[in-house]
This record gives C-alpha cells, structure tokens and sequence, in this order.
C-alpha cells in the first residue's frame, strides 16, 4: 500500500525542512549542533503536525546515527528496555551513541519514563522526545533535567503554502498531473495548522477528482472532504477543536454536550490527563467562587486518572463533567485578574504602601516600614479597615462578585466589613 502524502514527501535534509527557523536557520540551535556533531538528549514541544518526529529523523540522518523509535502510545517498559539493550549491544558497532526518538513522550507513565533514565544518564541512548504537552508538567524532572526542551512554533500561512509546493515538486505522483491551487483558506481550515493533516487532505482532495489537469477551490474541498469526512478523520480527534466543544457545553450549563464530546476523546484515544487537566481550568475560570468545590473535585479526578488508567478513567471524567457542567458559574476570579493584570501593565511597578511593607532591619523599621500596619486579629472579627492598594489605586475595583448564591453571600460579607468600597 502506498504511503500516506505527508510520509512521502518528509525530508530528509535539514536544508528541506520548512519554517522553524529558530531551530533550523543559518544560526538555528539545531543547526549548530549538527555542523559541531555535538548532539544533546532534547524535547520536541509543539501543537501537532509542525514536524517534530521529521526533526529527530534528519538530526539521525545528518548525523549518521543509528535511528530507534517508539511510540509512547503502543508502548511499555517491556518495549522500552528491549530498544535500549539493542542501542546498547549495537553502540560498540558506531563511532556515535544511537538516538531513541519517543513520540508522545507525555503519554509515558512515570514508571515508563524511569526506565529511560539509566540509558540516558550513562549515554547508551541520545534521547529525542516528542510531545503536544508541556513537558513541564508530563515529563518527570529527573528526566527533565537531562534534556534540552525545545518549542516549534505552530506553521504560518506562508509555511502551509511552502508544505504544498513543495509536495507538487517532489512527489513523484503528484507531478504527473497539472494542479493548480486557486483558494488555499479551505485546506488551511480544516488542517487547523498541522501540517500532517494538511497535506493528506490536499491528497484526499486530488484522488477524488481524479483528473490529471485539476484547480483547487475552497467549494471543491469542502465538497469532498465532507463526503469523506470518515476516511479523513479516521480517529475523530480533531484534538483542538473537540476540547473547545467540550469545555463550551460545560460552560454552558449542558451536560448531554459535555458527556458527548467527552466521550469523542476517549473514543479518539485522547490523553486522560490532557482531558482533566482542562477540567481543572474549566472549575476555576468558568465556575470559580460560585461553586469552589468544583476545583476541589476537578484536582481530585486529575489525581485519580493519574494512577487509575483506562478504561475506568471514564467514569471519573464523566462524573466530573457532569458536575462541573451542573453547577452554577461564575467568571468573577478569571475577570478580576485580568483586570489586575491590566492596571499593573499600565501603572507599572507601583511603590509598596510603607505601612505594607517587610521590616526585618532596624534601618528599615526607623525609616516607618510597617509601623502603621494594622494587625487584623487585635480587632473585633479579626477585621479592621485599611487601605492595600498602591495610593495610586486606591478607589479601584478589581473583583467584582458574580450573580449567584455562593458570590452574593461573598458580596454581602464583603459590604458588612467594607461598606460601599465593594458594591453597594
């Protein structure tokens, strides 16, 4: 069977990698390391299909390495150490240390990761991971630390172009036929910027006309990839624009929604940790102070399918879901600092008020730092009125308590101790 387009025409070569500069440039990082043979264990961290897995495969090629994949997603410790005995044995037959490219490196359990260590540390691999995730938080420190991370920038409008040109100029297939592309913004829609995606549904477009003379149109490729839409999308991820559906309908209050796009991922293989992670998001920007159990349970679920796995990973997500799309919302916390955020870029480093201020030098406390600090507890309710805000600020209001049960409680709370300084 015949490979898919976007295998058929990976490159080989740095000098034929399109965009990342950064990396790959004249005076790329990567660049650099390649012309010094000087090849660290790295991170490949970027949104999918911006060429990571064709990175590590050209740094092996330009390198003349022994070149080892896995898929982080079909394998085990099992698989894991066979690879690394094979490097190992081999490593004595090769003037440089083999490279272990592991895709999706953020769906390794830590267990998985630990058993890489030990290859890494004693140089019997040169470790290459790929990940959608930040590494910061799905690759373990220990790990981490023995690697380089590097970020590829998701592709341009002028990258997506240069991926199709050059697909017509080196596939043998495509230049026997006459193909001209009239509307690119189809193609780049539902490619949603992977560059993978983008050029198997270019494919998919051209087989189905299946003329050798052919002009592209954006009613064209929506007219055929909405026929195939199955065969297109085989898993049914379509990763970035699922979670958005997901977290809309727990936003808006619809559970049926929520359980529905959940279940979409899971069906797709979705990460479960990718999954609950936007929960968690999804408790405080969405839901916050008007219901603040939610964060409690959604850190909990997160916690809970760390250790537990598929498939009862399911259930936990789905409870959470349907909690979190039931309760009642508020965006009060996520406004209030971007507010915040918003005064500080404008008014920048505004002077700590003296009473506010530490005092830890005799110096400092002669000066008048914190002597007219009021100590809340030495007062009835442990509450006494004083003014926090820069003198700049004072009168500004940042949070403003949301319409709900939970919020309008806060709010009469805040107006007992405040009075009008927090709503009347």
């Amino acid at each position: 069977m015949k490979a898919p387009l976007a295998e058929r025409v990976r490159p080989k070569k740095l000098e034929d990698y399109i965009s990342q500069q950064h990396l790959v440039g004249e005076k790329g990082i990567l660049t650099q390391m390649l012309k010094n043979d000087l090849i660290p264990s790295m991170i490949f961290w970027g949104t999918p299909g911006t060429g990571k897995t064709t990175l590590a495969e050209i740094i092996a090629y330009e390198s003349k390495r022994p070149f080892y994949i896995l898929s982080a997603i079909n394998s085990g410790v099992k698989e894991v150490r066979e690879v690394i005995d094979k490097a190992k044995n081999n490593g004595d037959l090769f003037a440089q240390r083999p490279i272990l490219f592991i895709d999706e490196i953020h769906r390794f359990s830590k267990s998985q990761q630990d058993s890489l260590l030990g290859a890494v540390e004693r140089g019997w691999v040169t470790l290459i991971g790929a990940t959608t995730e930040n590494p910061s938080f799905e690759v373990i420190p220990a790990l981490l630390s023995r690697c380089q991370v590097y970020t590829l920038d998701p592709f341009g409008l002028d990258d997506l172009k240069a991926l199709l040109h050059r697909a017509m100029e080196v596939d043998e297939d495509l230049k026997k036929r006459k193909i001209t592309i009239k509307e690119y913004e189809s193609l780049f829609r539902l490619s949603g910027g992977d560059g993978r995606k983008l050029l198997n549904t270019f494919e998919l477009v051209i087989n189905a006309v299946g003329e050798d003379t052919i002009e592209i149109t954006n009613e064209k490729v929506m007219r055929i990839v909405q026929k195939n839409m199955v065969l297109y999308d085989k898993t049914g991820e379509q990763h970035y624009d699922i979670i958005s559906a997901f977290i809309k309908s727990i936003r808006g209050s619809d559970p049926n929604g929520a359980v529905y796009w959940l279940a979409r991922m899971i069906e797709g293989g979705e990460d479960v940790k990718f999954i609950a992670r936007r929960l968690i998001i999804s408790a405080s920007e969405d839901i916050g102070l008007a219901n603040p159990t939610a964060l409690i349970m959604a850190n909990n679920v997160f916690q809970a399918v760390s250790v537990i796995g598929m498939p009862e990973s399911r259930i936990l997500l789905s409870q959470c879901a349907i909690y979190l799309a039931t309760s009642p919302k508020s965006n009060a916390s996520y406004m209030a600092i971007g507010k915040a955020q918003s005064v500080v870029k404008q008014t920048g480093d505004l002077s700590v008020p003296l009473h506010l201020r530490n005092a830890p030098t005799k110096l400092m406390k002669e000066m008048g730092y914190g002597q007219e600090y009021l100590y809340s507890h030495d007062f009835p309710g442990n509450f006494v009125q004083q003014e926090y805000l820069p003198d700049e600020l004072i009168g500004t209001t940042l949070y403003e308590p949301g319409k709900n049960t939970r919020e309008q409680q806060i709010q009469e709370f805040m107006k007992q101790r405040w009075g009008g300084k927090y709503g009347e």
